[in-house]
């Protein structure tokens, strides 16, 4: 659905980041053929903007607050097919961009791209095409696949800031006997010294 006065894409720009996503929507507003109609700092506010204004891409920051790039395409993807998302973001981990593909992301490039590139990028996921730069994708190949199940993940990434078991166990509604047990197969898997390594290691590959 373009615009019908125009004819130009339709587009939400989403990014915590005031500077960055202004800067980006004045230098998008220069191609004839992109429009911005609505913008977003956060990922509740990006979904209410996009089943507001029904863009025909967005383009969201991986990283935001309330819900990340990834979980707000997963939802646009139920609610509004129509709608591609595009991701740029400062951390394409491998893990990130194999989420983003999983959840039907069209496009994936780095925040290093510039505005010219990510302009003709937006025409080619708009055209029912994907894009993925290609540095990323070649970093995801290599890495392989995460070993760490779902709840696995979750309690290490519950476990990156430090937090006590009791804790983590009250915010995943489970065991600290089990919570107990999910770090201990999460070090393994990872070949890790310690759950503070595990994250790290796990982040690195963008795989919490």
């Amino acid at each position: 659905m373009t615009d019908r006065t125009t004819g130009a894409v339709r587009l939400l720009l989403a990014d915590d980041e005031h500077l960055i996503r202004g800067a980006l929507a004045t230098l998008l507003s220069l191609e004839d053929d992109l429009l911005i109609v609505a913008e977003a700092a956060s990922g509740p506010e990006a979904l209410a903007m996009a089943r507001a204004h029904e863009p025909d891409v967005a383009v969201l920051d991986l990283q935001m607050p309330g819900a990340d790039g990834v979980k707000v395409a997963t939802s646009l993807r139920a609610e509004l097919p129509g709608c591609k998302v595009l991701i740029v973001t400062s951390h394409g981990r491998p893990g990130h961009l194999k989420r983003a593909l999983a959840a039907g992301v069209r496009g994936f490039v780095p925040k290093t791209v510039s505005a010219q590139r990510l302009a003709e990028i937006i025409r080619t996921v708009h055209a029912g095409n994907r894009y993925v730069d290609p540095e990323l994708a070649a970093d995801a190949i290599a890495a392989g696949d995460s070993p760490l199940t779902a709840r696995e993940a979750e309690v290490l990434e519950l476990a990156a800031d430090g937090a006590p078991v009791a804790e983590i166990a009250e915010r995943a509604a489970l065991s600290q006997g089990t919570v107990r047990n999910y770090l201990s197969s999460a070090v393994s898997k990872l070949g890790a010294e310690n759950r503070h390594a595990a994250v790290r290691l796990a982040r690195e590959r963008g795989w919490v």
